[in-house]
């Protein structure tokens, strides 16, 4: 098993909005160590869920990284707004930046850190001009836009292919996945070279959320 440290992130979506602050609460006396957002356009992805409100409120009480993922098509007309509202990481589509530098760019400008994601069809080999420009790469596992999805097996080859290549180039990056993760598959996804598990439905559907961070946290051990 590679000796990098794992964090583990999980996924506001799947919690309670009736109860948001005890998700938070829950999170910040946990073992996790970020608190993954995620923001839906419906253009995008087919669906809505949550903006700078939401994220500006859960900032004044989470004492985590906040790891922001739009998956949004323009996001250069929101990135300035997302550092505002507490982004600690902004992770942009490569799919929808023609423009994917100068998105990169803006956001560290902001004195934000900045992550590429990538959707299940996109190749690793589309990376390679920008790998050692970011601070994360953000590997889906499943198609994005709704929770509860199972984890597609293919991300296994692309971790690997992933993880040569930042090896190869020198690069920083940390792998990000998400989708369908749970303590069941997270040592194989480790494996293969992932260092950041984001966890929605595995955390805020189990009956204890704590117990299910720490499996994660310890999956790899």
């Amino acid at each position: 098993m590679p000796n990098r440290p794992l964090y583990i992130a999980p996924s506001l979506l799947a919690a309670d909005f009736l109860h948001i602050d005890q998700a938070v609460d829950l999170i910040n006396d946990s073992e996790a160590d970020w608190l993954h957002l995620d923001v839906m356009d419906g253009r995008f992805v087919p669906n809505i869920s949550f903006g700078m409100p939401i994220i500006a409120a859960v900032k004044k009480r989470i004492k985590k990284t906040c790891d922001v993922h739009l998956m949004i098509v323009e996001p250069e007309k929101y990135a300035a707004d997302f550092k505002k509202a507490g982004a600690d990481l902004l992770t942009v589509h490569y799919e929808v930046c023609p423009h994917l530098h100068r998105n990169i760019q803006q956001i560290k400008d902001l004195g934000m850190k900045a992550g590429v994601a990538i959707n299940p069809h996109t190749t690793i080999s589309q990376l390679e001009n920008i790998i050692t420009d970011v601070d994360l790469i953000l590997v889906m596992s499943v198609n994005p836009g709704f929770g509860g999805q199972t984890f597609i097996p293919q991300t296994y080859q692309k971790l690997h292919e992933l993880r040569k290549l930042i090896d190869q180039t020198g690069a920083s990056a940390l792998i990000e996945v998400d989708g369908g993760i749970s303590a069941h598959n997270a040592a194989e996804i480790v494996a293969a070279g992932a260092d950041v598990l984001v966890a929605g439905s595995s955390v805020f559907g189990a009956p204890d959320p704590r117990a299910a961070i720490h499996a994660l946290k310890t999956a790899t051990k």
